[in-house]
């Protein structure tokens, strides 16, 4: 430290030198929700500048990477494509919106009585995307996978149909509140539906198919509650899907980054003695 009250040219220029070289080591893991979030890795050495070159490079290398381990057929979003644009065709064509009024009508006339089955029914295809797996029915992914497709697939959805609820504040049919478009109770069901479909149809066809009826179910179930017009359930439906094909693309990714092949999971128990105490410790890496 210079010892004078201003510092002296020599100690200036030090500083400025010490500045120029400073270090910087940055390492970002990547993760990626929403779409796609891409962290870039840069490590500069002692006496380098990261140039914007080398940054760009390093991005571009980044995205190419991860574009080879996302792929899905573009099939898979016909029908989630389908259901999302009939709802936002609604909310602009008079004939859909009548056709929505006229369902709501004799719903009013045929059904008076109203039930809260489907607040439960919703969850009933992703408990069993876990409870088949547990009593002896093979799922295709193993528990991690799973679960994060799982809280992928529904963070993408309840954030998608949170943002649209209070973006459009279509009013619901019994006049409660403006959150009817889409339905949430129906995007959940279908994202269970999905999830349970795509894990065990190699198991049965028939496991995916009780998950739609159920998904199904729920939507009707609204509509005759009042609590939806026919264009929220058919767009919930289509955001539920579309969401979980989403979550299935990104698993790749998942896997990348924490470091772990498809199915590898590590179990290890080992004795643990001590002062009259006995035991056994037990890590299990999955």
């Amino acid at each position: 430290m210079c010892p004078y009250k201003k510092q002296c040219t020599d100690c200036k220029s030090a500083r400025a030198q010490i500045n120029q070289f400073k270090l910087i080591e940055m390492h970002k893991h990547q993760f990626a929700f929403a779409f796609l979030a891409i962290a870039v890795f840069m490590q500069a050495g002692e006496g380098s500048i990261v140039s914007p070159d080398s940054i760009k490079t390093t991005f571009e290398y980044d995205i190419e990477c991860y574009s080879d381990k996302i792929s899905t057929p573009a099939s898979t979003f016909i029908i989630p494509a389908v259901c999302i644009s009939y709802g936002v065709l609604t909310r602009v064509s008079k004939p859909l919106q009548q056709f929505d009024r006229h369902i709501e009508t004799e719903v009013r006339r045929h059904f008076t009585k109203r039930s809260h089955f489907d607040d439960f029914l919703q969850y009933a295809p992703v408990s069993a995307v876990y409870g088949l797996d547990f009593v002896g029915i093979k799922a295709k992914h193993n528990f991690r996978d799973r679960t994060f497709v799982v809280i992928t697939s529904y963070l993408i959805m309840g954030g998608t149909v949170q943002t649209i609820k209070n973006a459009t504040g279509i009013e619901r049919p019994d006049g409660s509140n403006r959150l009817s478009f889409p339905s949430g109770h129906t995007a959940t069901a279908f994202t269970g539906a999905h999830i349970l479909f795509k894990e065990y149809r190699d198991a049965s066809p028939w496991i995916g198919v009780a998950g739609y009826a159920a998904a199904t179910t729920v939507g009707a179930m609204r509509i005759l509650n009042q609590k939806h017009w026919f264009s929220d359930v058919v767009t919930g439906a289509g955001i539920g899907i579309l969401s979980v094909e989403i979550g299935y693309m990104l698993l790749p990714v998942f896997r990348q980054i924490i470091g772990v092949e498809q199915n590898q999971s590590t179990l290890a128990i080992a004795p643990m003695i001590g002062n009259n105490q006995y035991g056994l410790g037990m890590v299990w890496v999955f």
